[in-house]
């Protein structure tokens, strides 16, 4: 790279590199079946997850939602970006998951399910960005410290 000697030197450098910094253009990403596959991940569980066209079914380990996540609010996390998008009975979804909670679990589920959304439509991108959906959620747990009953627990303090 070329020293710069002035201020129009800078300028003309500027003016070059506008081009550069584009923004990426996001394209389908498919695997051999016609499927987009991406990988979602919250606390310590990991989800990965399939989508092709179909009826809406999920099937999540080999079981429908209903009797792996039964309570309501976890299939209302799951299902979250789909009805951003308006696309609950287009397509159907395979999920295997593994680690942590249920509740990590349904959130590493949402985070993958958003992410194949948009390798399957890239356009839907901007509507689930701006939900958070895309956006890992990278709080855990705090590790247990030494001298310590919990992370932060104090042992209960006696003068006597």
């Amino acid at each position: 790279m070329a020293t710069l000697q002035s201020l129009a030197d800078l300028n003309r450098a500027n003016t070059t590199s506008q081009g550069e910094n584009e923004a990426p253009v996001h394209v389908q990403k498919l695997d051999a079946q016609g499927r987009a596959y991406a990988t979602g991940k919250r606390k310590d569980a990991v989800a990965r997850v399939w989508i092709k066209p179909g009826s809406g079914t999920i099937t999540i380990n080999s079981r429908p939602i209903d009797t792996y996540f039964a309570r309501p609010v976890l299939r209302m996390i799951l299902r979250q970006p789909l009805q951003v998008v308006n696309r609950v009975d287009q397509y159907d979804i395979t999920v295997t998951v593994a680690g942590g909670g249920l509740s990590g679990q349904a959130g590493a589920v949402r985070h993958g399910l958003s992410k194949a959304l948009t390798y399957y439509e890239p356009e839907l991108r901007s509507s689930l960005k701006r939900e958070g959906f895309l956006t890992r959620d990278a709080r855990v747990v705090e590790r247990k410290k030494y001298g310590r009953k919990k992370a932060r627990r104090s042992f209960q303090f006696s003068k006597r």
